[in-house]
């Protein structure tokens, strides 16, 4: 396939079996797998190998998964960390996500799942969200910048998952106009709603959490209840 062609995917999992048939399955994909059994050997080959993608398991048997998110982001800062965790409380979702990390899929997952969201990362390109003609734009008073992943708020500099860059294009690309959780998980993601899917939800929070003046009252990034949510001016 076009989107794995060359593409090189870590996965830092200590689990033998689990990583085995992670392995197995994007290689038949065509891609290129890598495998860490720790997250200092992780980090290491995220050195030298620069992958365009990481699975990154929350639990590892030296330093935890939080940790080696946050230094991979020093490391390899714009290439997508989906972290495997067998926590299914916000909180901890949360945290992953403050972390650095760029998604989340929580243990037992479906494989298939885990594939369409890869594979959904490497056709960036193609997506509608994709089609804003200038990289940089403003929320208020915050500046996004979509080419660096970053934006500036109160002349400091704040860094941009890959998946906070497409939600925001998205909704940047339909400004004023409401867009539902079913269709920012298919553009986004690459994914199908499932009612206990909280996903979307999380990233908002953490978009609240640095374009919002108040995240708790927000001016920007609206809820549309029983819906989805709309970015307004």
């Amino acid at each position: 396939m076009d989107t794995a062609s060359r593409k090189k995917i870590l996965i830092i999992e200590d689990d033998p079996a689990l990583a085995g048939g992670l392995c197995d399955a994007l290689e038949f994909e065509g891609f290129i797998a890598l495998h860490s059994k720790t997250g200092r050997d992780g980090l290491a080959r995220a050195r030298t190998d620069q992958p365009d993608c990481i699975i990154l398991d929350l639990m590892l048997p030296d330093i935890n998964g939080y940790q080696v998110c946050e230094e991979l982001r020093r490391v390899v800062n714009l290439a997508p960390i989906i972290m495997l965790t067998a926590r299914s409380q916000e909180s901890d979702k949360i945290r992953g996500l403050d972390a650095g990390a760029d998604d989340y899929v929580t243990k037992p997952f479906s494989l298939g799942e885990l594939l369409a969201r890869i594979r959904a990362i490497f056709r960036r390109d193609a997506r509608v969200s994709a089609a804003l003609p200038d990289p940089k734009f403003t929320i208020g008073d915050v500046l996004i910048n979509t080419a660096t992943h970053s934006l500036i708020r109160d002349n400091k500099t704040l860094p941009l998952s890959f998946y906070e860059v497409e939600l925001l294009k998205l909704l940047r690309s339909r400004l004023g106009q409401p867009v539902s959780r079913d269709d920012i998980l298919d553009k986004v993601w690459g994914i199908s709603a499932n009612p206990t899917n909280r996903t979307v939800d999380n990233f908002v929070v953490k978009l609240r959490k640095k374009i919002e003046p108040d995240r708790d009252k927000p001016r920007y990034i609206l809820t549309v209840y029983g819906f989805g949510y709309k970015l307004v001016e």
